[in-house]
């Protein structure tokens, strides 16, 4: 039986393991988004309400509730605070790359597939998203299945996934709104090309012929709109259930943040504080796209866009790219779904090319992307990447010169999948490295869980003291009800900010000046008077 399974199956269990799920949970909740998230699907699970989201009592509208679900069912289910949230959304986006190497297999070949499933799934910006419980990878998965289950119908005008696109954009639009609907605007014209393909009159092809009736012939049958109503009204019925109860429950209010404040004033607005140039996606979705980057150009040979599916893919990834850039507020989670176009466009190019050596030993080089974020990411998160300290050079970073070599031997034998998946042993091996060397650190100065159990048994002595949102939200995830405000509920411990570090607890003394708490190593003396 064992020889019956493709050498390939058997490198792939282990490098799914360590790439997305070794130490899953060496990182407390980090950034603002991910705690309050996970807290919100805590609370679901708690309170047994599925419909409106609650942060710490109160509704919150940011985003559907698709994630929150998923953290919810991960609590009942009895996983802990930091592998509830992030969890499931490491089982998805590794799902999605065995539904990814299905479908491409089955429209393009099995060598384009492992091309395709390697490079996506060992890109920098799927694996970081696919690490931490935000909505980015949940949407991604979604409306990316949608996108490539019209493939058959593009293709050869097979109908029978059409329908379960639908359901599946459906799906995408509980995980973050009405960002797939927009992205999904590639799809249109390609209907439209449809349609008019099954009304081209040609005598003697199966599926054009003119009808007959009564020995008369008429005009050709008209497109079979069935399936495109069938996706639709398997839309509605996932889709708009939960938009309707939450504003029958939550009313005017629930609109106006959730559609207006959220979606459209994103696009027009700079309130949300998330302003970037037009450009910013430029730089972003290179550095999203490592170590593949190099393999970019491959797009846009215009001999693979005879095929109208790498047309309606290249759309897909132009598209969303524009449509990111036009809107003011930009991060650079948004280009997640259109990685999935990417890698398999990528992966079509590099499976046509005569040679690709020199393209496949430029990616290895950029395996030294790892180490060098492993140098730069504690500071980053702490400081922001234009504060953090240049990483200094290595002598083993020259092991990358095997793996180099490695892939264009490979290459060089006509063992193209092997060279890419040397690569992505590489990357893998990357993250092994990075996820030891640095998580201890990215835990100190990133998340709240240390400092909270450094004063969890004195909790309801600390009140919080000026805190920006990336540590009050994770404190208050860890606290489950969230600390005080001084101003409101002073108390004798304060927690301050300090900066280029995590905050640091300020003790009372009898005169008022604030000294050393000997219960936390955070605590430093400070000058601060009540």
């Amino acid at each position: 039986m064992p020889r019956k399974i493709p050498r390939l199956v058997w490198l792939a269990a282990p490098l799914a393991y360590f790439l997305y799920f070794y130490r899953l949970g060496a990182v407390g909740m980090i950034g603002p988004d991910e705690p309050r998230y996970a807290a919100i699907g805590r609370a679901m699970a708690r309170s047994g309400d599925w419909i409106t989201p609650r942060l710490w009592g109160h509704p919150w509208f940011e985003k559907p509730p698709l994630l929150y679900w998923m953290t919810g069912a991960a609590f009942d289910l009895g996983l802990g605070p930091d592998l509830a949230p992030r969890l499931p959304v490491a089982i998805l986006a590794l799902a999605f790359l065995v539904f990814f190497w299905w479908i491409v297999r089955r429209e393009f070949g099995a060598r384009a597939a492992w091309c395709a499933a390697l490079i996506l799934g060992t890109c920098g910006e799927w694996l970081g998203y696919s690490q931490v419980g935000v909505t980015d990878i949940p949407m991604a998965v979604t409306f990316s299945a949608a996108m490539l289950l019209l493939l058959p119908w593009i293709a050869r005008g097979e109908t029978k996934f059409v329908p379960l696109a639908g359901a599946l954009l459906g799906v995408a639009v509980l995980a973050k709104g009405l960002v797939p609907i927009a992205l999904a605007a590639p799809a249109i014209p390609v209907i439209c090309w449809r349609k008019r393909k099954k009304n081209r009159i040609a005598p003697g092809a199966t599926g054009f012929a003119p009808t007959q009736k009564n020995g008369v012939e008429g005009p050709p049958p008209g497109p079979n709109t069935r399936p495109l109503l069938g996706a639709a009204a398997l839309f509605l019925i996932i889709a708009a259930p939960w938009y309707l109860l939450c504003y029958l429950r939550n009313g005017s209010s629930f609109l106006n943040d959730f559609f207006w404040k959220q979606h459209f004033s994103r696009v027009v607005s700079g309130a949300l504080m998330h302003g970037q140039p037009w450009w910013f996606y430029l730089p972003v979705f290179l550095g999203a796209f490592l170590p593949w980057s190099p393999l970019l150009p491959l797009l846009f040979k215009p001999a693979g866009y005879r095929d109208t599916r790498r047309v309606f893919l290249l759309l897909w990834l132009l598209f969303g790219l524009g449509f990111f850039s036009v809107s003011i507020n930009k991060l650079p989670g948004y280009v997640v779904p259109l990685l999935p176009a990417a890698a398999l466009l990528a992966a079509l190019g590099l499976d046509g090319a005569p040679r690709a050596g020199a393209w496949l030993a430029v990616c290895a080089a950029l395996l030294l992307a790892f180490p060098v974020a492993a140098q730069v990411l504690p500071a980053a998160l702490a400081l922001g990447l234009s504060k953090a300290s240049h990483p200094g050079f290595r002598w083993w970073w020259l092991v990358l010169g095997g793996v180099m070599a490695a892939s264009w031997l490979l290459e060089q034998r006509g063992r193209r999948v092997a060279a890419v998946a040397c690569i992505a042993a590489g990357a893998a091996a990357g993250v092994v490295y990075l996820k030891q060397t640095t998580l201890p650190e990215v835990d100190r100065v990133a998340s709240a869980r240390d400092l909270w159990r450094a004063i969890a048994g004195r909790a309801s002595d600390v009140c919080v003291d000026g805190l920006d949102r990336d540590w009050l939200y994770g404190l208050n995830y860890y606290s489950v009800d969230p600390l005080p405000e001084c101003s409101i509920r002073p108390r004798p411990l304060r927690l301050r900010p300090s900066p280029g570090g995590p905050p640091v607890i300020a003790a009372l003394g009898d005169s008022g000046n604030a000294t050393v708490d000997p219960v936390s190593p955070n605590v430093v003396p400070s000058p601060f008077r009540n």
